[in-house]
This record gives C-alpha cells, structure tokens and sequence, in this order.
C-alpha cells in the first residue's frame, strides 16, 4: 500500500509541472498572435502623474509671494513722510524772503544817505510808497492841543507813550502829522514837561514813512476817550485836519541827551537808520535742519528690521 500511494504522488507531481510548462510557453505565443491583446501589459504599471499634461505648472513655475501679516506702518508713516517736505518747502521760501528783504534794506539805505528834500504843500498818499525812508525836513507850528499819545510803549524797560502832534504849515490843508519821539509815563500830562512844548516856528527834520499797518492783536483806538494804541494815521489825520501824511522826527544817536531829553519832557526822536529786522537767515537754517533731522527719521523707520511680525505665504497664485 505504501508503494502504490508513493508512485502515485510521483505521478501528480509531474502532471503539475507539465502544466505549468505548457502555460509558460503558450502565454507569449497567445499575446504576440494576437494584435488587440498587444497593449496589455504582463506587470501593473503606475498611475498617471500630474507632471504628464503638458498644461501643468509647478511651484518652481510660479512661486508664491512672501508677504508680512498685519501691517507694519500706519498713517504716522505719513505724516512723518509730509514734514521734511513741508520744512524744506519753508526753507526755500525763506530763502526767498532773505533775497527779498535784504534787497528792501539796500533800498532804504540807499534813500537814507541822500540830503534831505523839502516836504511839499500837498502830497500824494499814494506816492509816499517810492519816497519811504526818505530824510525831509519842513517847517511850521506845533499844534500842542491836538497833541496824541500812542501807548504803552516801552523804551530801555520804562514804560512810556508816543507823542503825536500835528505841524501846522503855511498854506491850505498843508497840515501833516509828525511822531515826535518817546516820553517817559510820568510825563504824560504837558504841564509837567514845559520844556517838551516848543512855541513859535520850528524846522523838524525826520524821515517820511508809509502809514503804519494795524495787527490782529492790537486794540481799537478809542480817540474819544483820547486813548490810541497804534497809529492809524487816516483817523489821526481826520481828527486834525491834516494830510495823511506820517513824519517820523530823528535825531542823533546819545546817551547823554537821551536822558537829558528823558528827565525834561523832551520827546527821544528815532535815529536815521533802518530798523526793518531780517531774521530770515535764522529761518532758513531751522527750517533746513529739521528738514535734514526728520528726513533721516523717516528713512531710519523705513529701513527698521521687522520685530515681532509674522510673515506668512500668501498663495495668490494657482497651481495645478
């Protein structure tokens, strides 16, 4: 029994082996005699990849835009931005300024070193413009009653008032307004300064000026309560029946005869010269150097590296 079992299993181990044989040789034979079967592949092959179409476009192809989350600078960018420009424009137009008054100063003192003219009888207002500066003499009366104090104005720290009087000279309407200097607080009233009065015919030499231009912070004249604060020479003039015609008194420059002058009444006339103050040099270096200082601000802020910013990608683009 044994035997046969064994011979037996012999046997089928040699059927199986034929078989897979023969299955071996026919496969290849089945697929090349027959066309349609050609394509199919004995192994699995792998999925299609999205790099196989032609239309595909990659990360490399189109890289994203690397951007800070959150914004690093607000409107004070700007307005920092808008003040070196606004300094530098000042600058510029001080510069302007300096040309042009410095130009105005030559002229004045051009005016001032020419001998005196006579004042005319009757006078143009509108051609005192071209003869400002201009040294005049003229000659008259004082008119000491209609006599006009400007104040408070202060001389060397003393607190005191600008005489006005009018100087009445021959012929019709020939009147003009002359500003005769400063006179201590004390003095105000004339029968404590006799000597500050001069009667009869006086020749006063001073410069022919433009009238004086009012600022927003300077009070109304009051002259009914005989109260003026700055000279409005058109109200001055109406109120005395002279020209519109303003005579600044001058004389020369001392000390001693200042307070001579201080101590008897005697108005201190003004000193020939111009005193047009120009401070546009000053200017124009403030105005540059804040230009310069807040320029290097901006750009230190600009420049400044990012703290405490996330930065993120922000895919804005499409990809396959």
């Amino acid at each position: 029994m044994m035997r046969n079992s064994s011979s037996l299993l012999r046997q089928a181990r040699s059927l199986n082996l034929s078989s897979s044989g023969i299955r071996r040789n026919l496969r290849p034979t089945i697929f090349q005699s027959c066309p349609a079967c050609r394509h199919i592949s004995s192994t699995p092959r792998a999925q299609a990849q999205p790099a196989d179409n032609p239309d595909f476009m990659s990360i490399v192809d189109n890289p994203p835009n690397l951007v800070r989350s959150g914004k690093r600078h607000g409107p004070g960018l700007i307005i920092l931005a808008l003040i070196p420009i606004t300094a530098f424009a000042l600058g510029t137009w001080q510069v302007q300024r300096l040309d042009w008054k410095s130009k105005l100063i030559a002229k004045f003192e051009d005016r001032l070193v020419r001998d005196p003219l006579p004042l005319p009888q009757q006078i143009d207002p509108s051609a005192i413009h071209d003869f400002d500066y201009r040294r005049i003499y003229a000659t008259g009366i004082f008119r000491h009653d209609q006599e006009m104090l400007i104040g408070p104005r202060m001389h060397d720290g003393t607190d005191g008032y600008l005489v006005i009087t009018p100087l009445e000279r021959k012929g019709k309407g020939a009147t003009v307004l002359v500003n005769r200097g400063w006179i201590s607080k004390k003095l105000k009233r004339q029968d404590k300064r006799p000597d500050g009065l001069p009667s009869g015919v006086v020749t006063v030499e001073g410069l022919l000026r433009e009238p004086w231009k009012k600022n927003m912070f300077t009070p109304e004249n009051r002259p009914e309560k005989g109260e003026f604060y700055f000279p409005d020479v058109m109200q001055m003039a109406e109120l005395t029946g002279s020209q519109a015609v303003w005579v600044e008194e001058t004389m020369e420059s001392d000390l001693l005869r200042s307070w001579d002058r201080e101590a008897k009444g005697i108005p201190i006339g003004r000193p020939a010269e111009v005193n047009l103050r120009n401070n546009h040099s000053q200017y124009i270096f403030t105005w540059y150097c804040l230009a310069a200082a807040t320029s290097v601000m901006l750009w230190m802020v600009v420049k400044k590296p990012p703290q405490d910013i996330a930065r993120r990608v922000r895919q804005n683009k499409e990809w396959s």
